[in-house]
């Protein structure tokens, strides 16, 4: 076995250095070339990102919280950071007074500690004769499927209506005895359609059942867009029947990576996520997520970054994507062949050719530099909007339409290769 491990250590300046090179060859996201996973809006803000991340990189968030505080033992500050972090996120998401949450490593964190909440939820309140399930549209995330995975539980899959939203009917349907959580998607990932939350939740509440919203990746988008008058449907807390809502802040809340959040309509909801156990010599180990120790890191830049931008600043990074959305869709419209699926809400879209093989256009587009995600129900090009890309609409359109005649022409034949999910 060849060794890579050193016995002394390596410079500082060496590894960093070796760092750099290494990373030439990956995406270039900060010229806009990647349109896929990456939320960027600016190096001054990505500066002040860095500093607050790194500052309190070695604190460990486990030690926060009102016990830590009432205690005196853990960091106060990290306390802070969360509380704030949470009291914000429940006025963005229209909370009832009375909500809670927690912040979490991410959105598939979220999900699983929404699903956890209402199986002990229903264990206490309900009597489910068979195995538990969950009810999700057919465009519903995949962390659904691991939570029920790690817990045991099954899942309905409902095949999504025409217009890529959920369908109500068939969601109704689907339900019975046996279903302890309901969710939709605000927006669901592959199409950036937000389901018809109200219908459902309202379902689920005649049902005596918890209904989640997934607003993992439009959380900290659509209010704002919906504040600057576009056509976004009532999606979050203020919806009378939704029980819970994961919206991650390192997507469209501009934050490092490692922040989410899952609010509850009432804060004592988050006692049937909360893990605790008692039999060990230490003493009680409890946490309210599932990591147990997490840098505070996260949480200082996630603070440091909505307190920086401020309303103001999220209602114009929205108002950048929304105009770029807008002048990429009359694009893709005037290339024959390709159309923009469903009718997105924020700013993400789904790419499609009834004509001819559409990830053979991706193929060609990376080819000349461009990275976009890819769908395969149908098969379509994936693209999610940051500020950075208003800069670059008239050169992707441009390409994509290049890329998009060598496909129908027979020039570019593309390698074949399935959809994988980058989100």
């Amino acid at each position: 076995m060849t060794r890579i491990f050193p016995k002394t250590g390596v410079p500082a300046e060496d590894l960093l250095a070796r760092m750099e090179a290494v990373r030439a060859d990956d995406p270039k996201w900060r010229e806009g070339r990647m349109i896929s996973s990456v939320y960027f809006v600016s190096d001054e803000l990505m500066d002040l990102t860095r500093a607050a991340y790194g500052s309190f990189i070695l604190e460990n968030a486990l030690y926060s919280g009102e016990h830590a505080r009432r205690r005196k033992v853990g960091f106060a500050t990290l306390t802070m950071f969360e509380e704030e972090i949470i009291a914000m996120a429940l006025e963005i998401l229209n909370a009832p007074e009375g909500a809670g949450g927690n912040t979490t490593s991410g959105g598939t964190e979220s999900i699983m500690l929404a699903v956890k909440a209402a199986r002990d939820w229903a264990r206490e309140h309900r009597r489910v004769p068979g195995t538990p399930e969950l009810v999700v549209p057919r465009t519903a995330h995949p962390a659904f499927n691991k939570a029920a995975a790690y817990m045991d539980l099954a899942v309905k899959r409902v095949p999504q209506g025409p217009d890529f939203r959920a369908d109500v009917a068939a969601m109704d349907a689907a339900v019975s005895e046996n279903t302890i959580l309901m969710a939709g998607s605000a927006p669901a990932y592959p199409f950036g359609v937000i389901d018809p939350i109200t219908e459902l939740a309202e379902l689920a509440k005649n049902r005596g059942v918890w209904f989640h919203v997934d607003a993992c990746v439009g959380g900290y988008q659509a209010n704002f867009a919906r504040k600057l008058g576009y056509p976004v449907p009532a999606h979050d807390l203020g919806v009378d029947g939704v029980w819970s809502i994961s919206a991650d802040l390192h997507k469209y809340g501009f934050t490092a990576k490692g922040m989410s959040t899952i609010l509850y309509r009432e804060a004592a909801l988050k006692d049937y996520a909360t893990f605790t156990f008692d039999d060990w010599p230490y003493g009680t180990y409890s946490t309210p997520t599932v990591g147990g120790s997490r840098t505070g890191g996260a949480q200082a830049a996630a603070w440091a970054v909505m307190k920086y931008l401020g309303e103001k600043g999220y209602l114009d990074a929205v108002r950048t994507i929304m105009e770029t959305r807008a002048r990429l869709m009359d694009g893709v419209e005037d290339i024959d062949g390709l159309t923009v699926r469903g009718k997105p809400h924020i700013g993400l879209m789904s790419i499609g050719s009834d004509e001819y093989d559409v990830h053979a256009v991706a193929d060609a587009m990376l080819a000349r530099g461009w990275i976009t995600g890819r769908g395969k129900e149908p098969n379509s090009i994936h693209l999610t909007l940051s500020p950075v890309h208003a800069a670059i609409h008239n050169s992707f359109i441009s390409d994509l339409a290049g890329a998009a005649a060598a496909v129908r022409s027979g020039q570019f034949t593309g390698s074949g290769e399935g959809a994988v999910y980058v989100g």
